[in-house]
């Protein structure tokens, strides 16, 4: 930092000089003068693109004199005014061509604000773009807007030069970089105009980065920079990439009752995000704000500072807002209703869900998918395995479908396996996905009852899905195998896994009291060899050691 500050003194210091100066032609055969002798040059050249000499004639003229930085700014400097741009552009330009000077990053800058003070921005754009591509391999990622800002002053220039700047980044699909920019730029007293936010949303949003866009979008707001109508659409393109535009419509619809504008879509969106990344403060400043600019609608406010504050586990604070809700003339909404519902049943307070799930029905309100995977979960967790199949099969006869985590919770705590694999083969019918958690459960059951074929059928049904079997399913599989005295068949499946110490003692304890002594004792090696310790003592221990 003491290097750039010397740096720019030197640029002010030459750029006060240089307005004192007379700027008349200076003759080669001009010996004696006061002026150092880079001064003397500095002038000549700057006259001479002032003039508008060809190149030919500028290098015959020049064709002594050795430029180096000091120079090649010194001369930017003095034709650093609109009216010179054009000849600042031709000497940057010819000094590389025929000079074949090595231009740096300060006398792109300097060349850049030129420009864009002068509104030479089709110019100034293939500049930003080629510096920018120069220092990719540097490493810091400040250097270009570092240099930019140090010259800021000394140019005179104006803040469309970081607009440029960050729209020159998207359009090099830098995108992290043009967003860290953007920021550091907010840090030093410059924001950017909305046409370069909306150019980054859109670059970025074509680029499938979408965490990145609602960060950007986070961000304007954060900056008071708020969203028009282009930027909507972009962020209305971003939810559809996403699968999610469906899922905050129906969302709005039962706060709101009916349709929602896309802006008020894509503010909820933002909002949600937030709070469910537990950003519960941020997220109720930002709330603050959409409301001062009536970008959100108050019930919808309520609803997400209810929702907000039963995820923190903040009941009591949720409750009273709700009571605010309701005494300044809002009516409740089946959301609302299910974030509670969902809060009793995580405090296994499954009476008070119930209760609250009865009122929502007389209020006419529906209880949707969410409402009831939270009863399905949370009377599972209670040990209440009737009461969550019943709550299942309600939802089966209105159309939805359980989420798999929902389900898997309920058939892990049924008592029968035959049951929660009627209820499986039904929900397949109708485009439900299970994973490997749900034919876990279903193994499980079916092995404790000595099922061999179920657990077989249950294992091939796995596989035929593309699904990895977990550990717990191989074991109930060779439990079932070795109750059932296949144990060829389970070698079998043992090379498939990777066997713990648990499967291994399975195996050599059903293998020694099957008489298969020598079975038993070669698994014992093989389980010393992987470096498992057993965890139980063997009849053929003393026997194995002599042999």
């Amino acid at each position: 930092m003491a290097l750039l500050r010397q740096r720019v003194q030197l640029l002010v210091s030459a750029s006060v000089n240089m307005f004192s100066q007379l700027h008349a032609p200076i003759s080669h055969s001009l010996t004696i003068s006061t002026e150092p002798k880079s001064d003397l040059h500095v002038n000549a050249i700057c006259d001479s693109f002032r003039r508008g000499l060809s190149w030919d004639r500028l290098s015959k003229q020049f064709n002594s004199v050795e430029l180096n930085n000091s120079i090649v700014e010194k001369v930017l400097l003095e034709l650093k005014d609109p009216i010179d741009a054009k000849g600042a552009l031709g000497f940057f330009h010819w000094s590389a061509q025929t000079k074949y000077y090595q231009h740096n990053i300060w006398s792109y800058c300097i060349t850049i604000h030129i420009l864009v003070r002068a509104r030479l921005l089709i110019d100034a754009r293939v500049l930003i773009e080629s510096v920018l591509k120069k220092c990719v391999e540097d490493g810091s990622k400040f250097s270009v807007v570092d240099s930019l800002l140090a010259i800021y002053k000394v140019v005179v220039s104006t803040p469309l030069v970081f607009d440029l700047l960050v729209q020159a980044y998207a359009k090099l699909r830098m995108f992290e970089v043009a967003f860290d920019v953007c920021c550091y730029l907010e840090e030093n007293g410059f924001t950017l105009s909305l046409i370069s936010f909306n150019t980054l949303l859109h670059v970025v949003e074509k680029s499938d980065k979408n965490d990145l866009v609602w960060n950007i979008y986070e961000h304007m707001l954060q900056k008071r920079r708020y969203p028009n109508e282009v930027t909507i659409r972009t962020l209305i393109n971003a939810l559809c990439k996403e699968g999610k535009l469906q899922i905050y419509v129906d969302m709005l619809d039962r706060i709101h009752g009916k349709r929602c504008s896309p802006s008020v879509i894509v503010n909820t969106s933002l909002l949600f995000r937030i709070i469910e990344e537990e950003r519960i403060e941020e997220g109720m400043v930002l709330l603050k704000r959409m409301l001062q600019k009536s970008m959100i609608l108050d019930t919808i406010a309520y609803s997400l500072i209810v929702y907000a504050k039963v995820n923190v586990g903040n009941l009591e604070y949720a409750l009273e807002v709700y009571e605010e809700m309701l005494n300044r003339g809002f009516t409740s909404n089946a959301f609302v209703y299910t974030s509670f519902i969902g809060a009793y049943c995580r405090e296994g307070n499954i009476e008070k869900a119930n209760c609250l799930m009865q009122e929502m029905e007389k209020a006419g309100l529906k209880p949707y998918d969410e409402t009831y995977n939270v009863l399905i979960e949370g009377c599972a967790k209670a040990h209440r395995a009737e009461e969550s199949l019943s709550f299942c099969e309600k939802m089966m006869e209105r159309g939805l479908v359980p989420s798999c985590s929902a389900f898997n919770e309920m058939i892990g705590k049924l008592s029968e396996a035959e049951q929660a694999n009627v209820m499986l083969t039904l929900l397949l019918d109708k485009g439900f996905l299970p994973n490997e958690t749900t034919y876990s459960h279903l193994i499980a059951g079916f092995a404790k009852q000595g099922k061999i074929q179920e657990v077989l059928k249950l294992y091939y049904e796995m596989e035929n899905r593309s699904l990895s079997p977990p550990l717990s399913v191989f074991k109930a599989l060779l439990n079932s195998l070795c109750q059932c005295g296949k144990l060829h068949e389970a070698d079998k499946y043992l090379r498939i896994m990777n066997p713990d110490v648990d499967i291994y003692q399975l195996l050599i304890i059903s293998n020694f009291e099957k008489g298969n002594k020598k079975r038993a004792i070669q698994l014992y090696k093989e389980m010393l060899s992987q470096g498992l310790k057993p965890t139980c003592s063997f009849f053929f221990g003393a026997t194995m050691e002599n042999d």
